[in-house]
């Protein structure tokens, strides 16, 4: 492991480990349906202990990306994972179009919203963003058969506005638009809800016209505030 990931890491593991609450921890680890351990820790006491860890410490390279990744997925509790999203999503600009295989295999292991959303929206989001070409990689991912991939890719737009290659999000849409899963529903419908905020009408259209495709989910959704 990376100087910095190991300094990353050591920071957290004591941390945690002093404001751990076995209480909230037993109740989040219910919220989650029990798949994954928890230190117990609130939102806003999380944000603190990140941001005393992420003081201080050198900008990352790429590989000290990937080993403080990692690293934090191979940890059982669940706020491991929370800190590796936004320490990836602070520092996206180190990462490179290279570093995509590490955030797929992220994706995929211990897939839950709670960490695909952010990986989702936010770094690969950014990542694609920076590196136009790994598009491409969206559209694989769009018809894959792992349904983190396919939300991954509806969702990694969500922030585009003005700037969303709409072939591409109303492509996904429609492509998995009889998608059994409801996590993947939902996604479609969250992404057309949002960029409905950019064109109201072009998502209306896109609703009308294959409305006897998407589930009542991702209609519902999208068409919340139209």
């Amino acid at each position: 492991m990376t100087d910095l990931a190991s300094a990353l890491l050591g920071r957290l593991d004591n941390d945690f480990a002093a404001e751990r609450d076995p209480v909230r921890a037993a109740a989040m680890a219910a919220y989650m349906r029990d798949q994954f351990s928890f230190a117990g820790l609130p939102a806003p006491a999380l944000r603190a202990i990140e941001r005393s860890a992420f003081r201080g410490l050198p900008r990352p390279s790429g590989e000290d990306l990937r080993e403080f990744g990692l690293a934090c997925w191979a940890r059982p509790e669940r706020e491991f994972q929370y800190a590796a999203c936004d320490y990836l999503r602070k520092h996206v600009a180190a990462a490179g179009p290279e570093f995509l295989p590490v955030a797929r295999e992220l994706l995929v292991t211990k897939s839950w919203w709670d960490t695909v959303d952010p990986l989702a929206t936010r770094f690969v989001g950014d990542l694609v963003r920076l590196h136009p070409l790994l598009a491409g990689v969206m559209d694989a991912w769009s018809a894959d058969d792992n349904m983190w991939l396919v939300r991954t890719a509806i969702l990694h737009q969500l922030h585009y506005g003005t700037e969303t290659d709409t072939e591409r999000l109303f492509g996904y849409c429609e492509r998995q638009a009889t998608h059994p899963d409801f996590f993947v529903r939902k996604a479609i419908g969250w992404a057309l809800r949002h960029y409905a905020r950019t064109d109201p009408a072009a998502v209306r259209a896109f609703v009308d016209t294959h409305r006897d495709r998407l589930s009542p989910l991702s209609i519902r959704e999208a068409t919340k505030h139209l």
